[in-house]
């Protein structure tokens, strides 16, 4: 065995395996996989292994459809058949909602050229002779659907990392993993150590064990999971051809052919957990005692969809563990708070998913960042607040809901309350309705006396579409108070402060006391990794403020730039909140609280000043995320329900009144204001969302300059617009496909919103550069169906920004 390697992986599963094919693929030879037991021991022996393409998000489907493509690949590269059966899968609607889901992907698939289309019921039912649709609204059809071998596929990964160099070591278990000073890992087995560079957890139903190794503390936890085959059905041993897979969520479970019977499974309401404490050591291929009583009603279903499913025994069942993150996708990436530490755990579809996640993993170790941007799946988007209460609760709701549709802007109640601040209780005794932001609640809107304090979920404009809009024009013509404590607030103090912030981000640092700027964050390609806002309060003090839901993310980065002795860095996000205080008579509002002159020459735009607001000190930034005249105030904790008293007290006075993070949304979109994750993200470039202007190349070395130095000249890819939409009953929330008028696919929607002060349906999105222009007539695909919509010159609200500057 090595004594030294580039990396080390740990796992013998699918993903683990699928990591060292991509590895050695992508140029590092040097490479070890360590596996306790046999390969494909823990959850891949027994998996169901169906593949399909289509996904809610855009870049999960391309990767899964990468995966598809690659088992063929595999099977000519290493002679190691993957089984691969694929017979198409056809997809069910039995309710409008779904119907809404299939439709808007179908449309994802035509602007990606993806192999996916609806079909009458009459070729339904000769693909599928079997089922009976009745009742079935809509029929999409996916000709390259179906279902793999797990351990053939698990073994082409091997043999072709192999072919490539790679070493794999059966029954080496690892008892111990040690960071090193220099970032470097020592991996301990029975059978002698190896010295990696990178060490990477893909150690499925064991994930949270490998990674206490670390010092590290996963949120997943096992369930049981059930699915059986069917003894012969002569119905399909006459058929002479294999049948597609049925994809019936609406009826909670899963059916494909199976030899010459059928395999049915089910994720059922009544389920159950496993090892919530640990899983064995000494499990292995090992299942469970069979209780299929658990699924009883999923199977009822199944066979009323397929009669011929209840005429035949019950050949054998499968009864075996999964492990599941809060939100059942995978946790991925390195872990912000180690060096060369990687994750990979916590995959329930790892047979639709396994080739991609081993490219992204491999272009992420070799290349500094993955080619395309998967917060999503990065394990980064949860923090410690993730804990066995939260995860436990959420694990439930996703296993037994696991086919429920998750809707635009739904907020699931399980495991909440997490994190709260100090107003909470204030703010849900006013009305207020909570999302849910990297572990806070947060208000969305607020429910008027005699409404509903519970919101309705669905893709057309639900029960909270009238109260926001009642806020937002609030604002607009008066004033609004929003809490934007969820934003992520750090403190960086010390001789080095100024130097350290313009070796991290792209812009000039501000050099006077109470200037501030907005910046992006490069990433390793080139693309913007982030956007904030820094405010100078002192000589030696910066207060630096960005997404709350990236503050784990950017720790990646912010780790990258050395500090210089003496200077600080520290977040403040659990130690300050803040409020926003917007609109045309927010100068007003806020002048009947504090002695400071908030006047236009005394205060203008993008200034900061430290003042007392009610008797409060708060930090004042003359910024507004709503586009509209704006402070925003940030306060300490203990000092946030005494601030917002008295900000709604006078704001009452003026028309003003409390304002949730809906309105926001529609305030921005309004005014043509990207945000993170969605218009801003790693994979587009500053020239293509209009931050060229903020990155400062004479200024000196930055994080990432030279991958920045290598895209500036070139012509932007994509650019970013602004569209009116002809919408009547759903406006767009993004990832709707972008055609022109002749069905020529040109991009997609990052965000959309109703703007209920310039009453027009409208998104942000992006477009092939070049294919529209402002005033060009093109589609948008809001539920699946085209939509006219134009795209506009300039934003609807205030284009010149005279209200912003007044």
């Amino acid at each position: 065995m090595r004594t030294h390697a580039q990396a080390v992986v740990i796992g013998g599963g699918l993903i683990g395996c699928s990591i060292l094919y991509h590895l050695a693929k992508f140029g590092w030879s040097d490479v070890v996989l360590l596996e306790r037991d046999e390969l494909t021991s823990g959850s891949t022996w027994h998996a169901a292994a169906n593949i399909h393409g289509l996904h809610d998000s855009t870049n999960i489907s391309r990767l899964q459809h990468y995966t598809m493509a690659l088992y063929k690949e595999l099977e000519t590269e290493t002679g190691q058949g993957c089984g691969i059966f694929q017979p198409g899968s056809l997809y069910l609607a039995q309710t409008e909602a779904r119907e809404h889901q299939l439709r808007l992907q179908e449309a994802k698939a035509r602007r990606y050229k993806m192999n996916f289309y609806e079909v009458a019921r009459d070729e339904a039912e000769r693909l599928h002779p079997l089922v009976d649709f009745d009742g079935i609204r809509c029929i999409m059809y996916e000709p390259e659907g179906g279902n793999v071998d797990p351990s053939g596929v698990t073994a082409a990964y091997a043999a072709g990392a192999r072919q490539r160099g790679a070493e794999i070591h059966r029954f080496t278990p690892v008892t111990a993993t040690e960071a090193q000073a220099d970032g470097s890992w020592i991996v301990r087995t029975p059978k002698g150590d190896i010295r990696t560079q990178w060490v990477i957890n893909a150690a499925g139903l064991w994930g949270r064990e490998v990674a206490a190794m670390a010092g590290l503390q996963l949120p997943l936890i096992p369930t049981e999971h059930q699915y059986f085959v069917t003894e012969t059905i002569p119905e399909i041993a006459a058929m002479g051809r294999r049948l597609p897979s049925v994809a019936d969520r609406d009826g909670e479970y899963y059916l494909r052919q199976e030899g010459l019977g059928l395999l049915i499974g089910a994720y059922e309401r009544n389920m159950k957990f496993w090892a919530e404490e640990g899983t064995p050591l000494d499990f292995g291929h090992e299942l469970f005692p069979d209780d299929l009583d658990r699924i009883e009603d999923n199977m009822v279903r199944a066979i009323a969809r397929v009669p011929a499913a209840g005429t035949a025994g019950v050949k054998r069942v499968i009864n075996g563990p999964m492990i599941w993150s809060p939100d059942s996708a995978v946790l991925f990436g390195p872990a912000p708070e180690l060096q060369n530490y990687f994750c990979c755990n916590g995959i329930i579809p790892g047979f639709s998913q396994s080739g991609g996640m081993g490219k992204l993993a491999a272009e992420w170790m070799i290349e500094g960042e993955p080619s395309l941007d998967m917060f999503a799946w990065d394990m980064a988007r949860f923090g410690h607040w993730a804990g066995k209460a939260f995860t436990k609760a959420r694990v439930q709701d996703q296993y037994s809901h696991r086919f429920k549709i998750h809707f635009p802007n739904e907020e699931r109640a399980a495991g909440r309350p997490v994190r709260t601040r100090p107003a909470y209780d204030m703010q849900k005794q006013m009305g207020a309705v909570f999302g849910l932001n990297f572990g806070w609640e947060h208000p969305l809107w607020f429910a008027a006396e005699g409404e509903p304090r519970e919101e309705t979920i669905g893709f057309t404009r639900q029960n909270w579409w009238g109260p926001v809009g009642r806020e937002a024009r609030m604002l607009r013509e008066h004033a609004g108070i929003i809490d934007v404590s969820n934003f992520a607030k750090y403190e960086v103090k010390g001789p080095g402060a100024e130097a350290w912030l313009n070796a991290l981000f792209a812009n000039r640092m501000p050099t006077e006391i109470g200037r501030s700027c907005l910046t992006p964050l490069i990433g390793k390609r080139g693309g913007i990794a982030g956007d904030f806002t820094v405010t100078k309060l002192a000589d030696d003090e910066f207060r630096v403020f960005g997404s709350g839901m990236a503050e784990r993310f950017h720790q990646r980065f912010f780790k990258a730039v050395p500090l210089p002795e003496g200077t600080t860095f520290r977040s403040r996000t659990e130690d300050f909140c803040g409020f926003n205080v917007a609109g045309p008579k927010s100068r007003e509002l806020l002048q009947r609280l504090t002695n400071a002159d908030l006047s236009t020459q005394a205060f203008p735009f993008m200034r900061s000043r430290q003042i007392t607001v009610a008797g409060v000190d708060v930090v004042a930034l003359r910024v507004s995320f709503t586009g509209d005249l704006g402070w925003e105030l940030y306060c300490p904790a203990a000092s946030q329900v005494e601030l917002y008293s008295a900000l709604l007290k006078a704001g009452s006075e003026v028309g003003a009144g409390p304002v949730g993070s809906r309105a926001l949304m529609s305030l921005r979109v309004e005014k043509g204001y990207g945000s993170w994750s969605r218009e801003y993200s790693p994979e587009y470039w500053p020239q293509e969302v209009k931050f060229d202007r903020l990155v400062k190349m004479d200024k000196g070395k930055f994080l990432n300059r030279d991958a920045y130095a290598a895209i500036a000249d070139r012509p932007a890819r994509d650019e970013l617009i602004m569209l009116s939409i002809d919408a009547k009953d759903a406006d767009a929330t993004g990832g709707e496909p972008i055609f022109l008028q002749d069905g020529t696919p040109i991009g997609q929607v990052s965000s959309g919103a109703y703007g209920y002060f310039v009453e027009q349906s409208l998104a942000l999105g992006y477009v092939k550069a070049g294919s529209a222009r402002p005033g060009d007539k093109v589609s948008v695909a809001i539920l699946g169906r085209p939509h006219d919509a134009v795209l506009l010159s300039e934003p609807p609200f205030d284009p010149e920004g005279k209200r912003l500057r007044a």
